[in-house]
């Protein structure tokens, strides 16, 4: 039984996904892939910030950038939610991309959002 891994809980894996820096970069390629060409200004505002949680990530700021890439990823997605698409559109390329940023905006608010609330500050607990 000892040498057997450890099994995580649902909660710390998606608090794991949250502290990785690699789903705000794949949220904003996604962004950048739907909206820049023809280039809609709304949208694209959100890459840049994502991007900039994903160095907060990399910077050892897991907490902070999680709370940034879940209110960032919630706000899209409530952006993108307003646009009705109809079931033949749903099947295309661009409605595959469109879904897969949608799942991974719900999976980045969980997460990211988790990182938040549980995450430690390091740098201030040692002041």
């Amino acid at each position: 039984m000892a040498d057997e891994p450890t099994k995580q809980s649902v909660l710390r894996s998606l608090r794991n996904w949250g502290e990785n820096s690699v789903p705000p970069t794949l949220l904003a390629t996604l962004i950048t892939a739907q909206h820049l060409r023809p280039f809609q200004p709304l949208p694209m505002m959100f890459p840049p910030v994502l991007l900039f949680a994903s160095y907060l990530n990399l910077s050892d700021f897991k907490s902070d950038a999680g709370g940034i890439t879940a209110a960032w990823s919630g706000l899209y997605g409530l952006l993108a939610m307003r646009r009705k698409q109809r079931l033949k559109q749903k099947f295309t390329v661009r409605g595959v991309v469109r879904g897969a940023s949608l799942g991974l905006c719900a999976a980045n608010v969980v997460g990211g959002g988790l990182a938040y609330v549980f995450g430690r500050r390091e740098k201030e607990e040692k002041v």
